[in-house]
């Protein structure tokens, strides 16, 4: 096993922010970003000047910009002497703690700001190469939907699939997003099982409620040392403490079984990385972009056996309230999905959670949280990016 960078928990986030998330917001990248970064700021009483450290997710709104770096670092008046933009899809934010950790153990900077901005519901310039234009378009597969339904299908012909243990999952996240003001205003209603067994077919068998919706937003995290974090006088942090990653898992396969992932490597390392079992995770903030990828995740990683995920959705309280919360303020399936910053909005809700600040949606046991990222969907192949990152409160 690779040694655990984070294991002297010498690295902490001490502030999140966040924008309301929206459908043709009318705005760009550029005034998301700042308006996380001012949240940030504010928080912990920085200027720009105090910002030298400075992360992104790649953007489909900004994406045929090769400068986006560079250009809204200037428009939030902030001069990096460590500059990153990380391109692994959803998985990108979780990513780039990991790089920013490194980079603060460097000593390439001190504090550093992770921003995850994106407006595709209102600008979008993404031009997708290989799988997509090649397999997927000329035979009118329409995106990931298409993707996910086959993947569905596969998964019901090796396992029993039970929807109903679908629909509850997805009836927990509503719940977390009806609570959740910054959430998709439109996803703030309740919703029940019926509900979605009843939402429109959208890729057999994949419906409408299993799916998530482009919409603008942003959100980040500031981090910086445990020790210079102290002399700022911060009380409430997080704690990375481990951390795993894999991209284009299986890929000399050229027939896979599409229902693997990378999770099945990195879910059980980082497990072990932290000394942890998978019961001694409290809540998990799992990538969400169809919820059959939530019960993927749950059996590799080690909350269940293959095949077991409906049974133990079934059998298991996964909302705020429960033994075993999941995607708290309603993940992007709720919530909606800010473009590939989308691994952004799970990861401040569990830092959220983490400081205590998660108000009627708060978990009764909030000492750590485990967060995921998936990138890219090719087809016919295992996921792009699969990443896990356990954190732990400090306060």
């Amino acid at each position: 096993m690779k040694e655990n960078f984070l294991a002297n928990r010498e690295i902490a986030i001490v502030a999140y922010g966040e924008t309301k998330i929206q459908r043709r917001s009318g705005k760009t990248a550029y005034e998301l970003a700042a308006e996380v970064a001012s949240q940030m700021m504010a928080r912990l009483g920085l200027r720009p000047a105090d910002i030298d450290g400075v992360t992104f997710t790649e953007l489909m709104s900004e994406c045929s910009n090769p400068f986006w770096s560079n250009f809204c670092s200037e428009y939030l008046g902030i001069t990096p002497r460590w500059l990153q933009k990380t391109d692994i899809g959803g998985a990108s934010a979780l990513g780039n703690v990991a790089r920013a950790a490194a980079a603060l153990q460097a000593g390439l900077c001190e504090v550093a700001m992770l921003i995850g901005a994106d407006a595709p519901s209102t600008q979008w310039r993404a031009s997708y190469g290989g799988y997509r234009n090649e397999f997927w378009e000329p035979v009118g597969i329409q995106g990931p939907p298409g993707a996910f339904g086959l993947l569905m299908n596969r998964y019901a012909a090796q396992y029993e699939l039970k929807f109903e243990a679908l629909g509850k999952l997805a009836v927990a996240q509503r719940l977390g997003a009806v609570l959740n003001p910054n959430a998709y205003e439109k996803n703030r209603v309740p919703i029940t099982v019926e509900d979605y067994l009843k939402s429109r077919l959208v890729s057999t068998p994949l419906r409408l409620l299993d799916s998530v919706m482009f919409c603008d937003g942003a959100a980040g995290v500031v981090m910086t040392t445990v020790e210079r974090a102290q002399r700022m006088g911060v009380t409430r942090m997080a704690i990375p403490i481990a951390y795993g990653e894999i991209t284009n898992f299986n890929c000399a396969e050229m027939t896979p079984d599409i229902t693997e992932t990378g999770f099945s490597v990195v879910g059980p390392e980082t497990l072990r990385k932290a000394g942890m079992r998978p019961d001694d995770i409290r809540s998990l903030h799992p990538y969400d972009d169809f919820l059959i990828a939530e019960l993927l995740q749950l059996e590799q990683i080690g909350f269940c056996p293959r095949g077991g995920g409906s049974d133990f959705l079934l059998r298991t309280d996964v909302t705020y309230r429960g033994e075993f919360p999941i995607n708290t303020g309603g993940g992007q399936i709720s919530a909606g999905q800010i473009g590939l910053a989308s691994g952004a909005t799970n990861l401040v809700e569990a830092v959220r959670q983490l400081f205590g600040e998660a108000g009627e949606r708060q978990v009764r046991d909030s000492a750590n949280a485990m967060v995921t990222g998936v990138g890219v969907i090719p087809y016919g192949r295992n996921w792009g990016t699969s990443n896990v990152l356990i954190l732990e409160a400090s306060r």
